[in-house]
C-alpha cells in the first residue's frame, strides 16, 4: 500500500475527532444530502461477475452494519459499490446495546463493536425500502439484506423472528443473509448449532420456495466439527453461500489496555478470516463472500485466492476511504 490518499490525510483525522457512532451517523446524513453525481468520480472500472445467479459490476461491497436502515442506497451505487448489504434488520425496532459502543484502535487498524443490532425493526425499514422504489431512487447494484434475531425474543421463537423480517422484507432483496454468528445479541450463535441451524434454515427454505439466494454469515471462531456442521446444514437446505466472516471473540492482538467487550473487526481480523475461507472451500463448493481485514489489493487478492468470489469491506473502508475500491478493483485486474 502506498503514501496515504486524500480521505486518510484530511477527511479521517476530522472524523477521527468525533465519537465514532457521532461521526458514523454524520456520515450517512452527508450521503443521504449528496448529489449522487458528485460521487461518481470514486466509481472503479466494471468487473462484471456472476454468483448465485446474480450479476455484480465488480465483486467489492458494503458489508452489512454500515447501512443498518437502508438510508443511504443510492449513494453506495453512485461511489461505486459493487453490491451493498444493508442491516443487520431485526422483526422488532431495538436501540442496541448502551453507549459507548464503537471503539476504534488507529494503531492496530481495527474497530470494536458491540452494538447489539440497533435498528428500526423490519416493518419501517420495509416501508423506507418501497417509498425508495416507487419513486425511482432504486440503486442499479444488487442489494442484500441482512437479518437477524430480536434481542428481546427468546431463542426458542427465533424461527417465527426470522421469518417475520423474511416475509416484510425478501421482495425488496436481491439475496437475503442470515445472520447467526454477531458476538453481541445474548445467545445468537447458538442458532449455529447442528439442530438449531437445520430448523432455522429449513423453515427458511420453505418460506423462501427458492425465490431469494439465502446466505448465511457465520463466525470466524467456529471450530472444525461446528464448520462442518454448519456446511451440511446449508448444503442440506438448499443455502445459495457463506458469507466468512462476522467480527470474532478473539482479542489476543488487543493490548489490554485498549481492549473492549465486543466484534473485533479490521486488521488483526485478516488471517482468521482468511483461515476460515480456505477451512469452508476444502470442505463445500459453496460460494463465499470474504469479509475481515481487506484494506488494500494484497489482502482482497488473498481472500479470492483463499477460494472467495465476492469481498466486503467495512472497517478497511473506514479507515481508508472510497479509494479503496478502485484500488482493490484495479489489482484484481492486475
Amino acid at each position: 500500500m502506498s503514501g496515504k490518499n486524500a480521505y486518510e490525510r484530511f477527511v479521517r483525522p476530522l472524523l477521527f475527532a468525533f465519537d465514532p457512532e457521532m461521526a458514523h451517523h454524520f456520515a450517512l446524513r452527508v450521503l443521504r444530502a449528496s448529489g449522487v453525481p458528485s460521487l461518481k468520480s470514486f466509481r472503479p472500472d466494471a468487473r462484471p461477475t456472476t454468483v448465485f445467479g446474480i450479476t455484480f459490476p465488480h465483486p467489492v461491497g458494503l458489508a452489512a452494519g454500515f447501512d443498518k436502515n437502508g438510508v443511504a442506497l443510492p449513494a453506495w451505487a453512485a461511489l461505486g459499490f459493487g453490491f451493498v448489504e444493508i442491516g443487520t434488520i431485526t422483526a422488532k425496532p431495538q436501540p442496541g446495546n448502551p453507549k459507548p459502543r464503537i471503539f476504534r484502535l488507529p494503531r492496530q487498524q481495527a474497530l470494536i463493536n458491540r452494538l447489539g443490532f440497533n435498528n428500526e425493526g423490519a416493518e419501517v425499514i420495509a416501508g423506507r425500502l418501497q417509498r425508495l422504489r416507487e419513486f425511482g431512487g432504486w440503486p442499479h447494484i444488487p442489494v442484500g439484506i441482512n437479518i437477524g434475531k430480536s434481542k428481546a425474543t427468546p431463542l426458542e421463537e427465533a424461527i417465527e423472528d426470522y421469518l417475520f423480517s423474511f416475509r416484510k422484507l425478501a421482495a425488496f432483496a436481491d439475496y437475503v443473509a442470515l445472520n447467526v454468528s454477531s458476538p453481541n445479541t445474548p445467545g445468537l450463535r447458538s442458532l449455529q448449532e447442528k439442530t438449531a441451524l437445520s430448523n432455522l434454515l429449513g423453515a427458511i427454505r420453505q418460506e423462501n420456495s427458492g425465490a431469494k439466494p439465502l446466505l448465511l454469515k457465520i463466525a470466524p471462531d467456529l471450530t472444525e466439527p461446528e464448520l462442518e456442521d454448519v456446511i451440511a446444514a446449508c448444503e442440506a437446505n438448499q443455502v445459495a453461500g457463506l458469507i466468512a466472516t462476522n467480527t470474532t471473540i478473539d482479542h489476543t492482538a488487543i493490548p489490554n489496555h485498549l481492549d473492549e467487550q465486543g466484534g473485533l473487526s479490521g486488521k488483526p481480523l485478516r488471517e482468521k478470516s482468511t483461515a476460515m475461507i480456505r477451512a469452508i472451500r476444502a470442505r463445500t463448493q459453496l460460494p463465499i463472500i470474504a469479509s475481515g481485514g481487506i484494506f488494500d489489493g494484497e489482502s482482497a487478492r488473498e481472500k479470492l485466492a483463499a477460494g472467495a468470489q465476492l469481498l466486503q469491506v467495512y472497517t478497511g473502508y473506514i479507515y481508508r476511504g472510497p479509494a479503496l475500491l478502485r484500488e482493490i478493483v484495479d489489482a484484481l485486474g492486475a
